[in-house]
């Protein structure tokens, strides 16, 4: 949906960013803005600044940052013209109406009624499971599993009785047709007529993030089967990138998720206080739930079965979640077999300490992997320590790689000398760089040390026009937005310099151009708060400013050396790279 950028910037402007904010974020004032605990990552000392000047927020600890929009977009998981109608709303301003081309229009129809079918059925199965006749599965729920009647409230839980149809009566009697019905995976329309897809079982029901019921799973009474039951996919269901108990974790603070394989897991620690549980619905874990994952935390702990199909599940989940740079750590359950029964056993401080406990992910695999030698046979020996020295080669940082063949050869007595040697022939025989000596490749690491260099003084740069504006006084006629070779801070620059010229810089209104990309808007978010410290005011403050304009003009003049398409035009950049020493000493 595409909204004109003047209305844009009128909901941004009639949304003071503090007054928001405020309702999520305890915020104290500290000079000119306020700072509170960063509601996106777990803290004791506040590192979240809300800037009412530039109307944008930043933290400093994690690196969160945006504007009012994209705060309600991060906070709430909203789309963007979701963050938009709701601010709108809030302040009063009517947004336009806006022309879906017709399929468009039939596909949104389409699915909200979707939802609006789901949400019948959801409260259907939950008065169900209240009435005389949903007694076997309250009693499964509230006695057997020890669930109280605010948990059961707070997941929906619900029940399908025996009668097979019971479901598909009452939405023909909300007037929903057997060819919509169909779609819904809610029944099963044959010659025969309709009947329910879920019978005889407690039902869960699956929310997204905006906790709309997108989905069920349900457990059978009795020994049936299947045991667990899923909604088919449709239109607003894929499992394979939702996850249960999503909609609560995403707004914990505890800095990671629990990973379990169940919907009672989840349930039974988020009752425990544990409300950081997400789990699969009943498929393996895929590389798009490590990417849903990715957008709320970096960490996870793995709570999967301690029988032998949870360490499979664990060793599957592992290299997906490294791939996605989430780092896992896999938790103890034994004696007991999973997180319900554990809790009701030891309780929750005992799985408190499970946690702090948790073995790190590669460990967890060496140690599994060890499992399968007969470590007194010589042979066999040798061949663990071959394969984990292969494992060892996943760490491509020498430094990194060493610090795990350190823990290894202490957690399996083997001798640090021989495992490393071992780990160095073997990357050597694949071609790889060793762990020990200097890199082989000593001119691409220096070109990658210059290049990252002169990014850092291009945006260093950007950073002091945008905090001090009197800067551009000095550098106009000298350093211009062209100056700026990295795409992304030329596109910046030539906006901040455009702000500068009409003395009307407004970084919340540039970074609305960036929203639909997560990684740059968070790091023109970074350019716009990153602390500079006081206004130059001494000298070496102004040396390091003359060194960073120096350093911005003398990479871009030769890189228009290199590209000069006449003889006259070499010679023009060759009088102006004479000129930098007098540029330097001007600024200082």
């Amino acid at each position: 949906m595409y909204y004109p950028e003047e209305v844009i910037e009128e909901v941004r402007e009639k949304n003071d960013i503090v007054d928001v904010i405020s309702g999520y974020v305890k915020l104290q004032k500290k000079g000119a803005n306020y700072f509170g605990l960063c509601p996106f990552h777990n803290e004791k000392s506040p590192s979240f600044s809300v800037s009412p000047g530039k109307q944008m927020y930043y933290c400093f600890g994690c690196g969160a940052g945006g504007n009012v929009i994209t705060f309600l977009m991060d906070y709430e998981n909203y789309t963007f013209p979701e963050a938009l109608q709701h601010l709108a709303e809030k302040a009063g301003v009517a947004l336009p109406k806006m022309e879906y081309q017709k399929e468009a229009r039939e596909e949104a129809d389409f699915k909200s009624r979707l939802l609006e079918a789901n949400k019948l059925a959801a409260n259907y199965f939950y008065r169900q499971l209240k009435s005389p006749g949903g007694r076997a599965g309250y009693q499964y729920l509230h006695d057997k599993r020890q669930l109280k009647d605010p948990t059961i409230l707070h997941f929906g839980l619900g029940f399908a009785n025996k009668t097979s149809d019971d479901l598909y009566r009452f939405l023909k009697e909300k007037g929903y047709e057997d060819s919509f019905l169909k779609e819904t995976g809610l029944v099963t329309i044959d010659e025969r007529g309709g009947r329910d897809k879920f019978w005889n079982r407690v039902i869960f029901p699956i929310m997204d993030v905006h906790n709309r019921v997108i989905g069920f799973g349900g457990r059978v009474m009795g020994d049936g089967e299947p045991k667990y039951l899923n909604s088919p996919e449709t239109r607003v269901f894929d499992k394979s990138r939702n996850l249960y108990g999503l909609n609560y974790a995403r707004t914990s603070r505890e800095g990671y998720f629990l990973v379990c394989e169940g919907y009672l897991d989840v349930i039974s620690l988020h009752q425990a206080g544990f409300t950081n549980a997400v789990a699969s619905l009943g498929t393996a874990f895929t590389p798009q739930h490590a990417a849903v994952i990715k957008r709320y935390t970096s960490q996870v702990v793995l709570t999967y079965d301690s029988d032998g199909a949870g360490v499979k599940a664990a060793l599957r989940a592992i290299p997906i979640l490294r791939e996605a740079g989430i780092s896992a750590r896999v938790l103890n359950m034994k004696p007991y077999k999973d997180p319900d029964e554990f809790i009701k056993n030891l309780g929750a401080e005992a799985f408190s300490q499970r946690i702090k406990e948790a073995e790190g992910s590669f460990m967890f695999e060496v140690r599994i992997l060890k499992q399968g030698f007969q470590m007194e046979d010589p042979e066999q020996k040798t061949k663990f320590y071959q394969e984990t020295a292969g494992k060892l080669l996943r760490f491509k940082e020498p430094l990194e790689r060493d610090n795990y063949i350190q823990a290894v050869s202490r957690e399996y007595m083997i001798p640090y000398e021989e495992l490393k040697g071992m780990v160095n022939r073997m990357g050597m025989s694949m071609g790889l760089k060793a762990s020990e000596g200097p890199p082989p490749e000593r001119k691409s690491q220096k070109k990658a040390d210059r290049e990252d260099g002169i990014r850092r003084s291009q945006r260093l740069l950007l950073t002091w026009l945008i905090e001090n504006p009197e800067l551009f006084g000095k550098i106009r006629g000298v350093i211009t937005a062209d100056d700026f070779v990295e795409d992304l801070y030329h596109q910046v620059a030539l906006q901040v310099f455009e702000g500068h010229e009409q003395g009307s810089l407004n970084p919340a209104a540039i970074l609305n151009r960036y929203i639909n990309d997560e990684e740059q808007y968070r790091q023109v978010a970074a350019l716009f708060n990153a602390s500079l410290g006081d206004s130059l005011g001494n000298e070496e403050q102004k040396k390091a400013f003359a060194e960073t304009v120096y350093k911005v003009k003398k990479n871009s003049l030769d890189m228009a050396a290199k590209h000069a398409g006449s003889m006259e035009a070499l010679q023009k950049i060759i009088r102006e790279q004479a000129e930098l020493k007098k540029l330097r000493i001007s600024l200082d």
